[in-house]
């Protein structure tokens, strides 16, 4: 059974994705390591933090993927999964500052030392141990879309009101995690981070570990995501994006269908957010700003949703470009990201990727016999049949 997933899986394209972000993996840390500051092959320790925030990126991108390319759900709230993935790991981290903190308080963090509160909140409690740490990275962001997804699903909530309920759950997260009685450090989140696993969060080989794990991550995460999609299971979702009523009346429960791709979907987020906040130091409520998961679907959309590989690439050139043009050009960034998603959407609607395959798929195609297509997108018919073999 695993056997026959990972050859689903593992295709030549995405076999080559993670051979590449494997070696990324390697090279990166090795460049940051072994090499004297004074060669210019030496990644510095703030580069390689943030290429790895990039990297947490681009696993959410590719976690929307799945339930937007493949399922047809426009979430608008995914940035709530990540921040909530972020905040479960930043709880981890503020736990292990101990004593060391500016009011020296060996159990309470200080800002609930500032807040006069005079004891641990009980939501609080076990966030002192990492394995409890990591499987609240899964379980909140996932417990929260189950919840969220049974209500909306089974309602038969689609499209846009779908999308603008989303937005609006994230936007009600941000209002309550700003509130300073919420016990999650309020306007100024979690932040001062000492040690992760008894190792300074700030040495660079921690740094190098940290990147390696989210290379790691999003390789293995791509893995899983490829396996789902190329299953049996994959072509229900495909059949449940483009012809819902057909593929309901040929009796699969399609709630339960997108249900499942919504909560495996929230956690790939959270584990995001989870390798995001190491490496960049801080979680706040403004990383449930609606914005920002708009902006993930900028990057879904311009790299080529239902690709797989395409939202990837898509949020490292988003955010490489907003590195360089809001230190170059603070004043006109949000003008060239409204811009880019313009063109892509007029010119280029398959994204950078999809727009690669399609040309491909036509020069192979070109000079052969024209036939059916039983799977053509488009055949509402053919797509659920395909969906219900």
């Amino acid at each position: 059974m695993i056997t026959g997933f990972l050859l689903r899986a593992l295709d030549r394209r995405i076999s080559i994705a993670i051979g590449i972000i494997l070696a990324v993996a390697l090279i990166v840390p090795a460049l940051n390591l072994l090499l004297p500051p004074s060669n210019p092959l030496h990644v510095p320790t703030y580069m390689m933090s943030m290429l790895g925030k990039y990297l947490a990126y681009a696993l959410l991108a590719l976690a929307l993927d799945l339930v937007w390319g493949y399922c047809g759900i426009l979430s608008l709230g995914h940035g709530a999964f990540f921040a909530l993935g972020g905040y479960a790991m930043g709880m981890y981290l503020m736990r292990q500052i101990g004593s060391r903190g500016v009011y020296g308080d060996p159990v309470l963090p200080d800002f609930m030392v500032f807040l006069n509160w005079k004891e641990l909140p009980w939501f609080w409690h076990g966030f002192d141990m990492f394995w409890f740490a990591m499987v609240m990275v899964l379980v909140v962001p996932g417990l929260l879309a189950f919840i969220f997804g049974w209500f909306a699903f089974r309602s038969r909530v689609n499209g846009v009101y779908l999308s603008i309920i989303t937005q609006a759950m994230t936007y009600a997260l941000l209002l309550a995690f700003f509130r300073n009685d919420m016990g999650f450090g309020g306007n100024n989140g979690l932040t001062d981070f000492k040690d992760i696993l008894g190792f300074s969060v700030q040495s660079s080989g921690t740094r190098a570990v940290l990147f390696a794990m989210t290379a790691l991550m999003l390789a293995l995460s791509l893995m899983i995501a490829s396996g789902i999609v190329n299953s049996k299971f994959g072509k229900v979702l495909v059949g449940v994006r483009d012809a819902e009523s057909r593929v309901r009346f040929l009796g699969f429960r399609v709630e339960n269908i997108k249900l499942f791709t919504f909560v495996v979907s929230a956690m790939m987020a959270g584990i995001a957010g989870a390798l995001f906040v190491p490496q960049v130091g801080i979680i706040n409520p403004g990383e449930f700003a609606p914005a920002n998961s708009i902006e993930v679907v900028v990057w879904t959309a311009v790299g080529g949703r239902g690709t797989l590989i395409g939202p990837i690439i898509g949020a490292l050139l988003v955010n490489g470009g907003k590195s360089y043009f809001t230190g170059a050009f603070p004043e006109f960034w949000l003008f060239a990201l409204g811009g880019l998603f313009i063109a892509v959407t007029l010119f280029f609607p398959k994204g950078i990727v999809g727009t690669i395959q399609h040309h491909m798929a036509g020069r192979r195609g070109k000079g052969a016999k024209p036939k059916d297509n039983p799977a053509k997108p488009g055949n509402d018919d053919a797509v659920a049949h395909q969906a219900a073999e």
